[in-house]
């Protein structure tokens, strides 16, 4: 008996010390403030919201008159004046921008300003009503550092943090109307985040390093198998850091060769979606995917083939199981229907 008893005391004891290590040694997710964006509900990403010079100039207006709070995507490239020799953001889905083409301030900031002013009059937990998503075609430090200062002559406006002295450290949000993200790039990180010192405020935030080594090599079919299967952890190895908060993904990680290969929405497809918005979660990440669209020809409006499902009902498969899993950001060039699709799910 005292031997039975002593061994039940010894695994008593093993079972307690297991607890208290895998307590000691479990981490939780680095507190990241995007997850109060719109009160933690996925955000609509208004897809290549620019002119496509000469046509269809009026996709900002389009989006603009949606219900806030949205998410803007502009790409940047550089015009360098001949008269000055500076660098100007121009939004553009070139490497170079041209003359004829407008700049970031006046495209968008000058637009935004009505819709800025009169939420800096409201209550901050309203804010942001506008998540300005950066796209830059060019990552020439003229051109990074020009918008920086852009963005420094609209800082009242922006939501700010401090830059901390671990990256690891992730500093609260001072929350204003209008939010900045950023793409994955080391130079971006360089620009915006690496040579500012420690206490300067953080105008811009960055997406995750997605590694995709092990596609380095294959031919192309097994790459887009390989892509669409492999592990989450694998694509994501790190937590969030003070400048890098989000993860921006093609569809191409969940449906084998992405959209126009994408046959019919299974279960396979949602546990494949799932796991990695759990998984950019898990790590403190908010998740991006773009870009969702369902049109037939007549409906384009300048629009990526490569982006297209193909039909409405298609797409609005692939919204729901977004909307369902958590993605934080979901990018379309279809504003307008994904908008009312995201408003029956609420009433829902």
């Amino acid at each position: 008996m005292a031997a039975q008893t002593f061994r039940a005391a010894i695994a008593l004891l093993g079972a307690l010390l297991f607890t208290a290590l895998s307590q000691s040694t479990s981490t939780q997710p680095p507190k990241n403030d995007l997850f109060l964006v719109n009160h933690g509900r996925p955000l609509l990403d208004a897809h290549n919201c620019y002119p496509d010079d000469p046509h269809y100039t009026n996709r900002l207006d389009r989006a603009l008159k949606l219900k806030l709070p949205i998410a803007i995507e502009q790409d940047i490239a550089p015009y360098r004046d001949p008269a000055t020799g500076d660098v100007i953001p121009k939004v553009n889905h070139s490497a170079k921008a041209t003359a004829s083409e407008p700049t970031l301030r006046a495209h968008f900031f000058e637009r935004v300003r009505p819709i800025i002013e009169q939420a800096l009059k409201s209550e901050p937990g309203t804010w942001p009503v506008i998540v300005l998503h950066f796209d830059f075609k060019n990552n020439d430090p003229e051109l990074l550092r020009a918008v920086w200062k852009l963005l420094g002559e609209y800082e009242s406006w922006i939501t700010t943090a401090p830059k901390t002295a671990n990256d690891g450290d992730l500093a609260p949000f001072q929350w204003k109307p209008l939010l900045v993200l950023t793409e994955d790039n080391d130079m971006q990180e360089k620009v915006f985040y690496r040579d500012l010192p420690v206490g300067e405020r953080l105008r811009v935030f960055g997406s995750a390093h997605t590694d995709r080594t092990m596609l380095q090599g294959l031919s192309e079919k097994r790459a887009d198998y390989l892509e669409a299967h492999v592990e989450p952890k694998r694509l994501l190895t790190s937590s969030a850091t003070n400048y890098r908060r989000w993860w921006n993904n093609s569809w191409w990680v969940v449906e084998e060769g992405g959209q126009r290969k994408a046959g019919d929405w299974t279960s396979e497809d949602r546990a494949r979606l799932d796991s990695l918005v759990t998984h950019a979660h898990q790590l403190g990440y908010w998740i991006r995917f773009y870009t969702l669209d369902g049109f037939s020809p007549s409906e384009s409006q300048g629009w990526n083939k490569g982006y297209n499902f193909g039909s409405h009902p298609a797409v609005e498969k692939r919204w729901q199981a977004a909307w369902e899993s958590g993605v934080n950001m979901i990018a379309t060039d279809q504003y307008e229907l994904l908008a009312q699709f995201m408003e029956r799910l609420k009433r829902n």
